[in-house]
């Protein structure tokens, strides 16, 4: 059993709070690290996040003796994930922000992709090389499966902001770091992205840097918003001519299901991902038609009859069956049918962010994570799905199982879910 002594900062982002005796902090973390992974009774407890992540690793098998990961992609696969990546659209003003500071700081600024790669890394020439002698260059996966706990890993794993300071890494070869990664996610979707890092020698290890990184990341996600509203802008152009000689009602979305112009309907924001063979449906209007234009989609009201929803949880996967003047089925992860469980139970009520973090997590700390969730999910079911509050729409007839008959709910950890299986 770990001692009731716990470490500095049990929660919360940061690994250290101002005014921390570093190198006593540091020799601290490391006899923790030494004991959990000897199997001895440790002097203190490490963070919960820091836990979590040392029980990921060590059920992965990685060895915390060897600390460089596997070969990196050859530099032509970087160059084409640089090419696609989103992220490429935002490099100046991450470099504005980050660059030179983690220059003068003997730091390096680090973007992977969502899978842990790294695609971009500049900074100091002397941490560069530094870095270069544990692998940590361009193409390698900084994955925690890869390399143990560390920021970047770990803030994939979590979805969320992490610091990680000395021996909290799980790879001792990585003592001497200190690291704060936070992730991207493209606002128009919620998908991930990649993760944004600052590292450098475990003795500059600030607090101030997790706001320092979270402000770039918040300033990259503020102008992908504008080159989205952008592109809107320039569709708008596309479908005035369009619109202007339809008949009854008709949209132009673009990929995402953003909505660019409206006709013959009231204003919506977003709908369903168009695709070629699947009616898209729009709360309070009826089944639209999707039809290919230059930068987008045009949709056409097709049928405006009534809707229903079916939650088959038990199939394999599970799904959500959709009968409007044609029928069609979407696939669910685990995640998402416990969300409509969850939501159908509340009915028009709904139920907020916060709600459904309590429901699925038991605490209101998984906001981030629950609205990407949620715009995934809305991505599928386009207007069959409300916000703010969250909530099947009224004019949707669902069909859900009763929880307790449900094998998958039965296994659910959620405690939300839990509830409604025990009829609570």
């Amino acid at each position: 059993m770990w001692q009731r002594v716990m470490l500095m900062t049990d929660e919360g982002v940061c690994a250290v709070r101002p005014g921390t005796d570093i190198g006593r902090y540091a020799r601290v973390l490391s006899r923790v690290h030494d004991a959990l992974l000897s199997g001895d009774r440790p002097p203190a407890r490490p963070r919960r996040l820091v836990a979590r992540s040392w029980e990921r690793v060590r059920a992965q098998g990685v060895d915390p003796d060897v600390g460089r990961p596997a070969a990196p992609l050859p530099a032509t696969e970087v160059e084409r994930r640089r090419a696609g990546s989103p992220l490429n659209r935002v490099l100046p003003e991450l470099r504005a922000a980050l660059t030179s500071v983690a220059d003068d700081a003997a730091h390096i600024m680090v973007i992977t992709d969502a899978q842990g790669r790294l695609l971009w890394r500049e900074g100091s020439a002397r941490v560069c090389h530094r870095a270069d002698g544990l692998g940590f260059t361009e193409g390698a996966d900084w994955s925690e499966g890869s390399v143990g706990s560390n920021a970047i890993g770990t803030a994939l794993a979590e979805a969320t902001p992490v610091q990680m300071f000395a021996a909290e890494h799980y790879v001792r070869t990585h003592h001497g770091w200190t690291c704060t990664a936070c992730p991207v996610h493209d606002p128009r979707s919620g998908e991930l992205l990649g993760v944004v890092d600052v590292s450098g020698p475990a003795h500059t290890v600030h607090p101030t840097t997790v706001a320092l990184v979270g402000t770039a990341v918040k300033l990259a996600e503020a102008s992908l918003w504008r080159q989205h509203e952008g592109r809107l802008e320039a569709l708008r152009g596309v479908a005035a001519p369009i619109l202007s000689g339809l008949r009854g009602a008709g949209l132009v979305v673009d990929e995402h299901g953003w909505v660019a112009a409206v006709t013959g309907m009231p204003g919506v924001e977003r709908v369903a991902v168009p695709r070629p063979d699947r009616p898209v449906s729009v709360h309070g209007v009826g089944v639209f038609q999707p039809e290919p234009v230059p930068g987008g989609w045009l949709l056409r009201v097709e049928d405006t009859s009534r809707i229903t929803l079916t939650l088959d949880l038990d199939g394999m996967p599970p799904r959500a069956v959709v009968v409007g003047s044609a029928r069609w089925v979407y696939p669910l992860s685990k995640r998402h049918a416990e969300v409509l469980a969850l939501l159908a139970a509340a009915g028009a009520a709904g139920m907020d962010a916060g709600a459904l973090s309590v429901a699925l997590f038991g605490d209101r700390d998984h906001l981030v994570t629950v609205r990407a969730e949620m715009s995934r999910l809305r991505r599928s079911l386009g207007g069959l799905l409300l916000a703010r509050p969250y909530r099947i729409a009224p004019d949707v007839e669902v069909s859900a199982p009763d929880p307790a008959a449900s094998a998958l709910l039965r296994r659910s950890t959620a405690p939300g879910v839990r509830r409604l299986v025990g009829g609570r």
